[in-house]
């Protein structure tokens, strides 16, 4: 399977400040949008790498069929570390928004002593109810992905409509030539995702790594409550969690203020922990 990767780096290059792996959460990709993320934290002096996952963006795969998460975390570790390796004196760093933050925290929860630091904005730690399918479906998961791991779930709204506060934004998104925002996900997709977060709510204890998690106040994909959950029982020394009032799923999907403040946030953040890397 071929998967498609990219990166950015500041116009200077002799003095980068750190490495950053970027992974995109589910019906999105690393380019359009989501690149707004990398093209910042490029310009702030750091080297970023992304991938598009499987059957997303302009990698191969069915589209937003994920049957199992195994495939893909491989995946990127085996990007990641081919990146690092061409970097190795710099500090590293991983930045998830929801399935991809998701799969930082299981990247992590793997290679314990690796990464310098993880960013998580709205982590798919739980599902909100407000997005779940409606009873009796959910209990019937397991019995649909077997039987018809395809049948794409009917769930009342698309993700992206209530991901983006922003119209002008939900309206870019859709017109990205490898939109899925639309799309439902496949019965076997839905029931793999639950046990992600399932996973990582018994397994957050094991979390090291120095931890930065963003998160919408009115995020109704995924659940606030659970980000909560996992940041007080992550074992991490150093951990950070900050909820915005009113805010959406996407954080990048506000008005352009309130990007500014998430964006200066995570980006002193990544400049604090970079420096104190090097020392």
């Amino acid at each position: 399977m071929k998967i498609f990767t990219q990166s950015w780096q500041p116009e200077s290059i002799n003095q980068l400040r750190g490495l950053v792996g970027m992974i995109h959460g589910y019906t999105s990709e690393s380019s359009w949008i989501f690149e707004l993320n990398a093209v910042a934290m490029a310009k702030a002096g750091f080297f970023v790498c992304a991938l598009d996952l499987q059957g997303h963006g302009y990698s191969e795969g069915s589209p937003g069929y994920i049957p199992s998460i195994q495939p893909i975390i491989q995946d990127c570790i085996q990007y990641f570390d081919s990146a690092r390796a061409d970097h190795p004196k710099l500090p590293t760093f991983l930045y998830g928004e929801s399935l991809g933050g998701a799969i930082g925290t299981l990247i992590c929860l793997r290679q314990k002593t690796v990464w310098n630091g993880l960013i998580l904005s709205g982590p798919m730690f739980g599902v909100s109810q407000k997005y779940k399918p409606v009873w009796p479906l959910e209990k019937l998961l397991p019995l649909a992905a077997y039987i018809a791991p395809s049948w794409r779930i009917v769930i009342t709204k698309s993700p992206a409509s209530k991901s983006y506060k922003e119209g002008f934004k939900r309206k870019m998104v859709s017109k990205s030539p490898n939109c899925l925002a639309s799309q439902k996900p496949p019965a076997a997709t839905a029931l793999e995702l639950l046990k992600v977060c399932e996973y990582i709510q018994r397994n957050s204890h094991e979390l090291e790594v120095p931890l930065l998690i963003l998160q919408g106040g009115e995020d109704k994909v995924c659940d606030p409550e659970a980000a909560k959950l996992v940041y007080e029982s992550a074992g991490s020394k150093n951990k950070t969690l900050k909820i915005y009032p009113g805010m959406w799923h996407q954080l990048i999907g506000e008005p352009n203020e309130s990007v500014e403040l998430v964006f200066n946030t995570m980006l002193s953040w990544l400049e604090v922990r970079a420096d104190l890397a090097k020392i």
